[in-house]
């Protein structure tokens, strides 16, 4: 490995280099965003990966997969084994668990992690990776994106990016994860159909995860959020990336969904 690898970023900090490398992350969902977010973490230095997804790649995933090939849907390669792939190609010696599976079904894995981050379809996945983040004292990065007709206007595309931290708010403190919304999604379980996703609106916001992760871990841009949590609305139509309204109305720095007596390797009851 060349000895000024990394000399780009040096800005990150003297000890930058070190505590990506030393960090643990886990990558849960591995699609559109995942792919980009293994990709780029792998360019920048990290070599401590937990890959989770139970899909293999299909054709309708060639137009946001980063490093699927047509190759691979015709050898239905697991979505785990082409991140794996990618990483390796940067990264030879990087250490990786693949996890072809959900990972409910290995949450343990998840326990020594430096940092989570999230991929996933709808409000309840993301709210049991919520609970997990707090049960194990991890911050969680949550990405998504959707497109929807709406009315005459024609198709609106809309995402976010979602950092939380133990200790400050959570989802539901910000309002993206309501009760209202999780009844909603499981009153129509199993209705919703595949949701539209394209590459460069991935790239947008799997970019900006890996920024304020990196960011969390260097302390580069030396502006922590006094609100302890970073909520990023995405408007694809225009291409405006900017803080959610919904954090004017945040009323407290603090989580009151996890108390100090719920968060731990123990059992969670979330208010």
């Amino acid at each position: 490995m060349s000895s000024d690898r990394f000399s780009r970023q040096s800005f990150l900090g003297s000890r930058a280099e070190e505590a990506l490398a030393a960090a643990k992350v886990a990558i849960v969902g591995l699609g559109g965003g995942g792919s980009h977010v293994a990709q780029q973490l792998a360019h920048l230095g990290f070599r401590h990966f937990k890959l989770f997804d139970g899909d293999l790649i299909e054709d309708s995933n060639l137009n946001r997969l980063v490093g699927g090939t047509e190759l691979d849907v015709t050898m239905a390669t697991p979505k785990v084994i082409i991140a794996e792939r990618v990483i390796r190609s940067v990264a030879p010696t990087a250490y990786v668990e693949r996890y072809q599976a959900r990972w409910q079904d290995h949450p343990e894995a998840l326990r020594s992690c430096d940092l989570i981050f999230g991929n996933v379809d709808g409000y309840r996945q993301r709210w049991e990776l919520q609970v997990c983040s707090r049960r194990y004292c991890i911050p969680y990065v949550d990405i998504g994106l959707d497109v929807a007709e709406v009315g005459d206007e024609g198709p609106k595309m809309r995402g976010q990016v979602i950092l939380t931290v133990p200790g400050g708010p959570c989802m539901k403190c910000v309002d993206f994860i309501t009760d209202e919304n999780l009844d909603e999604e499981g009153a129509r379980y199993g209705d919703a159909g595949p949701r539209p996703q394209v590459v460069w609106a991935n790239g947008v916001l799997a970019s900006t995860a890996v920024g304020l992760a990196v960011d969390l871990l260097t302390g580069w841009t030396r502006s922590v959020p006094s609100e302890r949590v970073v909520y990023l609305s995405y408007d694809g139509n225009t291409g405006v990336l900017a803080p959610d309204k919904r954090l004017r109305y945040l009323k407290s720095s603090s989580c009151r969904h996890f108390t100090a007596e719920d968060v731990g390797d123990r059992a969670l009851r979330p208010a």
